[in-house]
């Protein structure tokens, strides 16, 4: 299926996936701490998302360098 892909590129692109997803999820959990109306309450789990992207992150990474 990803045949053109090798190993590396592979795990980079999901490194640099996760670690995207870890900041888009920081600084939405910033906005919403900072939110003027707190009785306006989001219903995504911010913490999570940001916690699960950046273990993806540091996995992914690892197994980029292991493997390269």
């Amino acid at each position: 299926m990803l045949d053109f892909l090798d190993s590396l590129d592979l795990w980079g692109a999901i490194a640099i996936g996760g670690a995207v997803v870890a900041l888009v999820a920081s600084l939405a959990e910033r906005r919403r701490n900072n939110r003027a109306d707190v009785d306006r309450v989001g219903f995504m789990p911010w913490t999570l998302i940001l916690v699960l992207a950046v273990l993806t992150t540091i996995f992914a990474a690892s197994f980029a360098l292991k493997s390269g």
